[in-house]
């Protein structure tokens, strides 16, 4: 049996009817919904089609039909055409608060909560290539260095070195020269044994210090940032009876929310997965973080440059409204994107 035409006609119906009532949608309904001008007999015989292919599902009997998981899943990649929607009060926020981010960020979420009537988080950009952009290193005192090293999108680690002999300005500028020469712009992958074994080399007496300054170079660029991810609009998830009924279920979602660690490992799921800058959406049992098993999470990644990347979350039940929620993700998922970008030109990041 095959989705024709008319079949996926009377599914978007059906869901779209489902996420306006939240009740059993029957084929009365349907045949005053549509513009098929098929009778409410032919109507039930491609609704049980569709249940036969696991599209929709009874809850009850003598009841109308849901859409099931497979059901939204078919709606979202087929259905659903993206609307790049302009969200002005939130590009007047971004405008507003770029020069602090984290106010930015909250502000961000305060809206998209209130713009959707969903719960909503964001993450806060991290580096997702860890390359190192310099190493700079300065005198203490005659026994220690201080090595200052930055790695991509600006985030700074110090270290500091300890020499066995007093290092005058000259030589210390010498092995800066050398270091950046040779390691600006790389990974601690593409930093190879023979490379480390030439700088040792050519520092001579100084190689102890060119090994401590490799070490913590690869200390600073292959560790993992600490994720924030800020959320609002939790009693949102209250409003909607199949999320708040069962009082154990949605205390455990809340706690989710406030607790965060589910959020945070989803979150750092999407900016490691090959899914790109694109919208996800996952639905039902799709979405693996514990208590959230009856919600959709739609989610998008946004870019800062300097491999920078954050990712923007949007919970809800099922029968969430998937075109506003996806165009309102793909709209400020623009704005935060294109904002950054004019920032970076400027030299203002």
């Amino acid at each position: 049996m095959e989705m024709d035409e008319r079949k996926a006609t009377i599914l978007q119906a059906i869901i779209r009817n489902y996420l306006e009532t939240g009740e059993p949608v029957g084929s009365r309904t349907i045949s005053k919904y549509t513009d098929l001008n098929l009778s409410s007999a032919t109507i039930r015989n491609e609704m049980a089609d569709l249940e036969e292919m696991g599209y929709i599902i009874q809850p009850h009997t003598s009841a109308g039909r849901i859409p099931s998981d497979k059901g939204y899943r078919f709606y979202v990649d087929t259905m659903m055409e993206a609307k790049d929607r302009e969200i002005s009060e939130m590009k007047k926020v971004l405008i507003e608060r770029q020069d602090k981010l984290e106010d930015m960020l909250k502000g961000v979420v305060k809206l998209l909560a209130r713009d959707t009537q969903y719960a909503s988080l964001i993450t806060a950009p991290s580096v997702s290539m860890n390359k190192l952009k310099f190493v700079q290193l300065s005198r203490i005192d005659d026994e220690h260095l201080l090595a200052v090293i930055v790695k991509e999108g600006n985030v700074i680690r110090n270290k500091v070195i300890e020499t066995i002999e007093p290092l005058n300005e000259e030589t210390i500028l010498k092995l800066n020269l050398m270091l950046n020469t040779q390691l600006s712009g790389m990974s601690m992958d593409e930093i190879s044994l023979s490379m480390i074994t030439g700088l040792k080399v050519q520092a001579g007496t100084h190689s102890t210090v060119i090994a401590d300054v490799i070490d913590a170079v690869a200390e600073a660029i292959s560790a993992e940032e600490d994720l924030k991810v800020y959320t609002s609009g939790t009693n949102n998830i209250l409003k909607y009876p199949e999320l708040s009924d069962n009082s154990e279920k949605a205390g455990h979602l809340i706690n989710t929310f406030e607790e965060k660690e589910g959020l945070e490992e989803l979150m750092t799921t999407e900016l490691s997965g090959e899914s790109g800058t694109g919208i996800q959406v996952y639905i039902g049992s799709e979405n693996k973080v514990e208590g959230m098993e009856d919600c959709s999470v739609v989610t998008a990644t946004y870019e800062l440059g300097g491999g920078m990347k954050g990712t923007i979350g949007i919970v809800g039940p099922k029968r969430m409204d998937y075109d506003k929620v996806v165009g309102t993700l793909k709209s400020l998922k623009s704005g935060l994107d294109d904002l950054y970008k004019k920032d970076n030109q400027k030299g203002s990041l």
